[in-house]
């Protein structure tokens, strides 16, 4: 069924695509920058590619330097029935990046001297009973569940992945599972991934401040920080609209179904809340201006660069996480944040604090691989932007050449080519592209209509010939003696 609507709105996914853009940076920003403007061109041409090949219902995308959103958008919908287009604004559920507004919230309470990391569980939660499968071994602390080395199970003990219903349990099923459960490993031996432990992490944030959990997160966390559209609880009376329906996976016969809407109820604190890409935008710009400036903003600025930091090393040395945050390398750069996966929603929080980078990808279906694409949206933007910053004195302000009747989509037998604006002449991209700022093929205008293939090496390769039609627009483009055919 997805697929017959995708076809029969294509029209009004284009509309859809000009109504969500949404850049919002002032006229000093980077954004402005000739190469910045040309990267997120290419983001935003291979994310709408990307959406269509994986059959995706809607992206809402946004990316941040420092405390500028320097672009937002939504692609596709976020109802399809409805046809209702996504926006920055769209609502997901964000699932376990939940978990980071859990984990200040303990912070905070830690800094207010009510609790300490190394605090036993049962200390704040007198319910906590769960079996030993190591007696001698030390209890279970809050930072050991903060950093998922506490070896708790990975979920309370009730099916709630499970459709189509998804039956998230009530707190209080949660807390009486818990004694027919047991510890898998002793304490700091293994990452354990738990949504389990975070759910504790949520109810020792109740215990000790004496608030609803939802109230202490909004009063402390959300409403602080102007998080309106962010709530601990997915927005059911919004849904098909504001609110993105969820979709399944893509089966290997048929289309993605919409799932059922759910609340994860007891398990809120690991994977419950909702929001957007321009909450999340905002919410790593707080993070980038309390690194900058130090002092207290809803956290202290020394005790975010405590959870930024590698609190646990698993033996393998391959995984790192840090306090409450997902913390890895790629390259050079470390990267800090969470993503979430729930029915129907996949989504991820990327911050590169040295360069202070943030990318934000929400998407309502399973399998949208939001990882990989916020690291190919990074690989993208932040090499423009370092451009921008490092040589906006030397930089030419001239107009850049008038190629824009050669830019577009062009189809042919074996894949798609794109063609856009690149560092000042032209780039080009085949589609699908599983890594596309490492896929580019610069060109170098040589001739009326004529393009060369600018190596690696900086030598020229072969030509590109573009082909007009009667009234003088490009109808095809001739390239190693075959030829593709421009579809928009």
């Amino acid at each position: 069924m997805l697929r017959s609507v995708l076809r029969a709105g294509f029209a009004l996914v284009i509309i859809a695509f000009v109504f969500s853009a949404s850049v919002v940076a002032d006229e000093k920003s980077v954004a402005n920058h000739p190469r910045v403007k040309e990267a997120l061109n290419l983001v935003e041409i291979w994310i709408e590619s990307q959406m269509d090949y994986e059959r995706l219902p809607g992206i809402s995308i946004a990316v941040v330097h420092d405390q500028d959103l320097l672009w937002a958008k939504g692609f596709g919908y976020s109802d399809m029935e409805k046809m209702v287009p996504t926006t920055p604004d769209t609502i997901y559920s964000i699932c376990s990046i939940s978990k980071l507004f859990t984990s200040i919230a303990l912070m905070q309470l830690r800094d207010a001297g009510k609790l300490q990391l190394d605090d036993p569980v049962s200390k704040h939660l007198d319910w906590f009973k769960i079996e030993k499968t190591h007696p001698d071994a030390p209890p279970i602390t809050v930072l050991s569940l903060l950093r998922h080395s506490s070896g708790l199970p990975r979920e309370s003990d009730i099916p709630y992945w499970t459709g189509p219903d998804f039956p998230f349990p009530e707190r209080e099923q949660v807390i009486e599972k818990l004694p027919q459960q047991k510890i898998l490993y002793e304490i700091d031996t293994y990452f354990q991934y738990s949504n389990l432990g975070l759910t504790l992490a949520g109810e020792i944030v109740a215990a000790v401040s004496g608030q609803d959990y939802n109230d202490y997160v909004k009063e402390n966390i959300l409403d602080p920080l102007g998080l309106t559209d962010t709530t601990p609880y997915l927005r059911e009376d919004l849904l098909g609209g504001q609110m993105a329906s969820g979709y399944g996976r893509w089966p290997r016969e048929g289309e993605r179904e919409k799932l059922a809407f759910f609340q994860a109820r007891g398990i809120t604190p690991a994977a419950g809340f909702a929001s957007t890409a321009k909450d999340l935008a905002k919410f790593a710009s707080w993070q980038f201006r309390l690194l900058e400036k130090g002092g207290n903003e809803i956290l202290n600025a020394y005790t975010l660069k405590e959870m930024h930091r590698v609190h646990w090393l698993d033996p393998n040395w391959k995984t790192t996480w840090g306090v409450g945050f997902a913390v890895w390398k790629q390259g050079d750069n470390t990267f800090v944040g969470h993503s979430g996966g729930c029915p129907g929603y996949q989504t991820q929080l990327m911050l590169c604090p040295k360069d202070k980078i943030a990318i934000v990808f929400m998407c309502n279906a399973i399998g949208a691989a939001p990882g990989m694409h916020t690291e190919r949206a990074y690989g993208i933007v932040a090499p423009a932007i370092k451009t921008a910053l490092d040589s906006d004195a030397k930089e030419d302000k001239s107009a850049p050449e008038n190629l824009e009747k050669y830019t577009g989509l062009y189809s042919g037998a074996w894949s798609e080519l794109s063609v856009f604006y690149w560092k000042g002449s032209l780039g080009v991209i085949y589609l699908p592209s599983s890594d596309p700022a490492e896929s580019i093929t610069e060109l170098k205008h040589t001739g009326e209509h004529v393009f060369t293939r600018v190596r690696k090496d900086g030598e020229l390769g072969e030509e590109i010939i573009f082909e007009l039609d009667e009234s003088g627009n490009v109808k095809r483009l001739l390239w190693h003696s075959n030829y593709m055919t421009k579809v928009r």
